[in-house]
């Protein structure tokens, strides 16, 4: 069975006993989060697609970390002009461990 979750502005295939890296969300490591924009539902033969949620459906899941992505540099030019920016960013990302999916 799998679950197709939306979690900040992204969908990911869930399922049980998978591991998934979203957007950072609240809370500590080792705490229970429940994913409750729930799309899709599938698996023992049978499918149920959200409109646009599934009623009543959610994703039960642990969060294992709170990390930070690579990071990213930025850097502007325009040539002739003397003109240099030099940025960088790197995203925060929270690793959750998929316990259940409930219907």
């Amino acid at each position: 069975m799998y679950a197709v979750v939306k979690s900040g502005a992204r969908q990911y295939r869930a399922s049980a006993g998978s591991t998934l890296v979203v957007e950072r969300l609240p809370g500590e490591v080792g705490q229970q989060v429940e994913l409750r924009d729930v799309l899709l539902v599938a698996g023992a033969g049978e499918t149920k697609i959200g409109r646009p949620t599934v009623a009543g459906a959610k994703v039960v899941a642990t969060i294992v970390a709170q990390e930070k992505g690579p990071k990213i540099r930025i850097f502007k030019y325009r040539p002739k002009e003397r003109y240099r920016r030099r940025a960088g960013h790197r995203q925060y990302y929270t690793r959750l461990r998929v316990d259940r999916i409930v219907v």
